[in-house]
């Protein structure tokens, strides 16, 4: 029995050697083998001369740096490729993922279950960043038909097989919690406590956040179309009505100017609905692009390490 732990690393230069020991001292009281697999997202800082030095120090710690920034989850992927444990641990780097939990997860893994989430209680983010994940969770549901519990991100535990099966999943969008709950099999959670950042801020602003959002929700439905086939059949109806009602009032004589504030209003509406819909059939078919052109979500510039 093997256990490989997986933790994506930027801007962690004075966390990253904590982190191995803590993961390091909780490990060992279950007494199996592990290996610790971190993966620099070239991060601007030392942290990968600090993961460097953790590789020399420690046989069982494995580093990876990419060749460039590509993101959170596709540098989650990168380690998931790597992972030859039976059972893969998958957490953040900032420690508010504790390594103390991770004996909990394995001891629910044992009941039966492939995949075991941390479900985060009272969470220690911003208010901002609560909000904002709430938010994300109501909208991704909606256009998804799905449940997305806000609650649950990176952090748990996974039988190889779903592994392989999320790497399988060729999404040029990498989110890793959605394609979690695409593959499916037998799934718990269960309540971990959810630490203070232990430095620094998070690296997700606004804007990547906004747009990680929007992906996300592109990648994984076609909902947005169907709303729009359906508001233009809506429209189209109410213009058929009020078409009628213009020929009724017509052939009775109840016409006598047309209305030049209708007139330009109605083509004003109706033509931003036009070009809003190019729009989203536009994103679409650029998504189509994006993955046609099968580029790999990362790259891998050095390996240190086993």
């Amino acid at each position: 029995m093997m256990l490989s732990i997986v933790s994506p690393i930027y801007r962690a230069e004075n966390i990253v050697e904590k982190l191995v020991l803590e993961i390091k001292k909780e490990i060992q009281k279950l007494d199996i083998s592990f290996e610790i697999i971190l993966v620099d997202d070239r991060s601007p800082d030392n942290s990968w001369k600090k993961m460097i030095g953790l590789s020399k120090k420690y046989s069982n710690v494995k580093s990876i740096r990419l060749s460039r920034n590509f993101g959170q989850h596709p540098a989650i992927m990168a380690g998931l490729s790597f992972a030859k444990g039976e059972w893969i641990v998958v957490m953040d780097c900032d420690l508010q993922d504790q390594p103390k939990e991770i004996i909990s997860l394995y001891e629910k893994s044992k009941e039966g279950y492939d995949i075991v989430l941390a479900r985060r209680t009272n969470r220690k983010d911003s208010f901002f960043k609560k909000l904002s994940s709430k938010i994300f969770s109501k909208i991704y549901g909606f256009f998804t038909d799905t449940k997305y519990d806000n609650e649950i991100a990176n952090f748990g535990i996974y039988n190889k097989k779903a592994i392989q099966s999320i790497l399988q999943v060729s999404d040029y969008i990498k989110f890793f919690p959605l394609f979690v709950n695409f593959v499916g099999y037998n799934a718990t959670s269960i309540e971990v406590e959810h630490a203070p950042r232990n430095s620094g801020s998070t690296s997700y602003s606004i804007s990547k956040l906004i747009s990680l959002a929007f992906n996300s929700i592109i990648s994984f439905s076609n909902k947005p179309l169907k709303i729009f086939v359906k508001f233009g059949m809506i429209i189209s109806f109410l213009s058929f009505c009020i078409g009628l009602y213009y020929i009724y009032q017509s052939t009775h004589n109840e016409i006598e100017v047309l209305g030049y504030t209708s007139i330009i209003v109605s083509i004003w509406f109706l033509s931003g609905i036009i070009i809003t819909t190019i729009g989203v059939t536009g994103i679409y078919i650029g998504k189509i692009f994006d993955q046609t052109k099968d580029r790999p979500v990362y790259i891998i510039d050095e390996i240190y390490g086993d």
